[in-house]
């Protein structure tokens, strides 16, 4: 059942109708590893992992939990104790999330008729309130024989149901092999000669974690650059899959941060629309994570803090969304412009060299920089501009794509400029050189395109 703070099932089902009317996609961010804490260990004390020790279940916790009642059996559970080194396996997937108890999660006839209940559970979900897909919760703590099972079986449910895009995407943090273990299709094993499709996507952390520093203008752009190269490669191993990576401005998950708080944190109003607009103009999926467009900075001592939520629980009438916010009414503008923008779904992206004097052009190397980048598909490019530094103006001269025969020669302005900006020529060492000249202010964000 749905959790009654937060409403009831019927409400569930019209807050999707709604969405739905607006062409909004709705998914569910769900859990396959673990329940919640609703049994002990002897003496509810806390065990931790010992090299694959199964422990006793002393007893449950709570006399109607946990829902449904197929899983209130131990053989359900790992019973291995709370996990110490959260990268070293098979530790992080048979141990138990804190206090939060594993479910078995192996290839024994138990895990197996574990999973074929999640499976029912959520395709129960699908049915009941028409959902568009799901977020999976701390995927690699699962193995990546279940979660192909799980995706490739959810999956043909929707499509039984005519569901026939029904996005499934995992909350991920580690590198690209890792992630190419759970992402498209697959065979399971030898003696198993099925096609399992695994997720359609995951969470792109490696990318979380080098954006934020250079829109600060805090970090030279390096890393990040790196990061799109990479994702253009993976793009053609991946074919089309490569170009869904999940991507995000931050999240609720800060792995690996000791000190937790949201891109708002220390931020001015221009820099989290600049990072809001990088998500939605650069390649990939972008998701925003709520209460960013409310500036929201997530700044305190303890996970609660990153969130935070919108809404008082316990007063209906009491929220702190703001849609006349500086924050959001750019976000609404930047995300409509994308939906109307084919470049920015389907297009090429090529980070791109900048100039101070429009002779000497190359990528950028040092912080506070001039970050810019284009999308183009066939004749079409939008070009973003950001200057990173707080307190320092410059005149710079941006790379452009070579115009077509029928291309214009201008670029219109579309997000903060209000005039049209001649493409210009010159020849380099390198051929005939392409690019605009524009003056820019302090954490000032341009957006142009051709079309």
């Amino acid at each position: 059942e749905v959790d009654e703070r937060f409403g009831s099932k019927r409400d569930l089902e019209e807050l999707v109708e709604r969405a739905h009317s607006l062409e909004i996609r709705v998914f569910l961010d769900i859990v396959l590893h673990h329940g919640g804490d609703n049994w002990q260990y002897p003496g509810d004390q806390d065990y931790y992992y010992n090299q694959g020790m199964e422990f006793p279940l002393d007893n449950w916790r709570y006399p109607d939990r946990p829902i449904p009642i197929e899983l209130r059996r131990p053989e359900m559970y790992g019973r291995k104790g709370q996990i110490r080194h959260f990268d070293e396996f098979p530790e992080t997937r048979e141990g138990d999330f804190v206090h939060l108890k594993a479910f078995r999660n192996d290839d024994s006839q138990e895990a197996l008729r574990v999973q074929q209940l999640l499976i029912d559970i959520h395709c129960y979900w699908i049915r009941e309130l028409d959902v568009d897909g799901f977020r999976l919760d701390a995927v690699k703590h699962m193995g990546e024989a279940s979660i192909r099972r799980f995706s490739s079986r959810v999956r043909e449910y929707a499509y039984s149901l005519g569901k026939r895009n029904f996005f499934i995407f995992g909350e991920l943090v580690g590198d690209e092999d890792m992630a190419n273990e759970y992402i498209g299709p697959m065979t399971l094993a030898p003696s198993d000669r099925n096609v399992y499709y695994g997720l359609n996507s995951v969470l792109d952390f490696q990318l979380y974690y080098v954006r934020e520093g250079v829109i600060k203008g805090r970090e030279s752009p390096g890393k990040l650059i790196e990061r799109y190269e990479a994702l253009q490669k993976n793009a053609l191993r991946r074919g089309e899959s490569g170009e869904f990576l999940v991507t995000f401005l931050d999240n609720h998950d800060q792995v690996g941060k000791d000190f937790k708080q949201r891109f708002g944190y220390d931020a001015t109003p221009e820099q989290v629309i600049a990072g809001v607009a990088f998500l939605l103009c650069a390649l990939g999926t972008p998701c925003l994570y709520y209460g960013t467009e409310q500036g929201l900075d997530g700044h305190g001592q303890g996970d609660r803090f990153v969130r935070e939520c919108l809404f008082d629980p316990d007063d209906s009438t009491s929220n702190i969304l703001n849609t006349e916010s500086a924050i959001y009414e750019a976000i609404a503008r930047l995300a409509k412009f994308r939906k109307e923008n084919r470049a920015l779904r389907f297009g090429r992206m090529f980070m791109r060299e900048v100039s101070s004097d429009g002779v000497h052009f190359k990528l950028p190397d040092c912080d506070e920089c001039t970050l810019a980048f284009s999308r183009i598909l066939h004749d079409q490019e939008t070009l973003y501009v950001f200057n990173s530094a707080p307190s320092k103006s410059k005149e710079e001269y941006i790379r452009v794509g070579t115009p077509s025969g029928t291309s214009p020669r201008q670029m219109k302005p579309f997000y903060g400029l209000d005039h049209s900006v001649d493409i210009r020529s010159t020849d380099t060492e390198s051929g005939n050189t392409f690019f605009i000249q524009l003056s820019l202010s302090p954490m000032q964000l341009i957006i142009l395109h051709n079309v």
